[in-house]
């Protein structure tokens, strides 16, 4: 039975020894080789995590020149992938996460290069060469480490912001049960009900760690910078907010977050807000109960009122009231909050004006003075309570 060689860093501070770093300040250089087959070991393969940094440094000042997470090309191009999109042939061996084919560096009729698609290496048994994704690139195209780090990344397949958007959602999720003061909010804002949470997949962005996440999954900085999930200054553009991923046909659209702190309150990405909150799940009932906020969507579901949909505010945006109003003969209840200045009943009206013009029925939900959904509940209202105020809701 064969063995993996073993890949190893040989880490060297000072040593170089690039013609184009000549006159430079020492360096941390990181080569990769094989080890000569006599000296096969059992030692472990470079992770994922491994870090290539190359600082330059002039008199003047320090440019951090090279800066590449190998996560991001190790698991955005995997190394058999990358193999097999050049017409490489090979069959399974041993353990099924290894496989076997003739060697791409060299010529021969026996096969004997191995790539193992679990650790993401290679090694070639005929001419004794092993290593990664990069290693492969250097050695079959003859480029330097850097040439071999660009033209992966020329490879790379435009990240999409809804896949992007996906992975920032669960993380956050996953995050949210280990920030004490995220679970407290949500319970101050009386949503309680794990299974409503779960539902909604809200989360929590603590900040300071979706951008490590995100860079070590393969998403480049750029993509982060100009979805607007970091700020300019590469923070988290969510910190310390409660997190709503606000889907349409199946997808996230944006992120709504709200702060728990003292920042200012709502926050959505700097992206069209797409339709009715949950459209898809709601468009199917024949009465609809409209809100203001997520968190009064969110204890009316909780509630037992999941045709409740939310609009982010009084104010409909062209694609939401055709969602609204394509449905001639839909009864939509309009629950806004009873603000003590009249702005949320007054535009609850209007928007009952322009439903009955389009041949929907509209119906006022009058809540106590200075109330709105959520607060109501807050206050300890049940869900008998809140289908007594539909009941007696009044047309305009």
């Amino acid at each position: 039975m064969r063995m993996w060689d073993s890949i190893h860093a040989d880490s060297r501070r000072g040593h170089h020894g690039h013609p184009q770093l000549a006159g430079k300040a020492p360096c941390l250089v990181v080569a990769l080789r094989p080890l000569r087959p006599e000296g096969l070991l059992h030692r472990s393969f470079l992770t994922n995590s491994t870090i290539w940094r190359t600082y330059m440094m002039s008199p003047a000042k320090e440019f951090d020149v090279i800066d590449v997470n190998l996560a991001q090309l190790k698991q955005r191009i995997p190394l058999l992938e990358y193999l097999q999109g050049r017409n490489w042939k090979a069959r399974r061996v041993g353990n099924q996460l290894e496989f076997v084919g003739l060697c791409p560096l060299h010529g021969e009729t026996n096969p004997s290069f191995y790539v193992n698609s679990h650790k993401n290496l290679f090694y070639c048994h005929g001419c004794g060469r092993g290593g990664d994704l990069i290693r492969f690139v250097q050695l079959s195209l003859h480029l330097s480490f850097p040439q071999a780090l660009a033209h992966l990344r020329r490879q790379l397949k435009p990240t999409s912001n809804s896949d992007l958007l996906e992975r920032t959602a669960a993380f956050y999720q996953l995050t949210l049960h280990r920030h004490p003061e995220a679970v407290q909010y949500l319970a101050q804002r009386g949503l309680h009900d794990p299974a409503v949470i779960e539902k909604l997949a809200i989360g929590y962005a603590p900040g300071g760690v979706l951008r490590r996440h995100l860079c070590a999954l393969g998403y480049p900085l750029e993509a982060l910078l100009q979805t607007g999930l970091l700020d300019a200054g590469g923070r988290d553009a969510f910190c310390r907010r409660v997190i709503f991923p606000c889907r349409q046909h199946g997808k996230i659209v944006n992120l709504y977050g709200r702060s728990i702190g003292a920042a200012f309150p709502h926050r959505l990405l700097p992206h069209p807000k797409g339709g009715l909150f949950a459209w898809d799940s709601v468009a199917r009932h024949s009465a609809i109960i409209l809100v203001e906020g997520l968190f009064d969507l969110a204890v009316l579901w909780q509630a037992g009122f999941h045709n409740t949909t939310c609009a982010f505010g009084t104010h409909l945006t062209p694609e939401q009231w055709v969602q609204l109003s394509h449905c001639p003969g839909r009864l939509v209840y309009i629950a806004f909050d009873q603000d003590a200045n009249q702005a949320g009943p007054q535009a609850a009206r209007d928007l009952a004006r322009r439903l009955r013009g389009a041949g929907s029925a509209a119906r006022l939900v009058c809540l106590p003075q200075g109330f709105d959904p959520n607060s109501y509940f807050v206050q300890g209202a049940v869900a008998p309570d809140f289908a007594t105020c539909l009941e007696q809701a009044q047309p305009l």
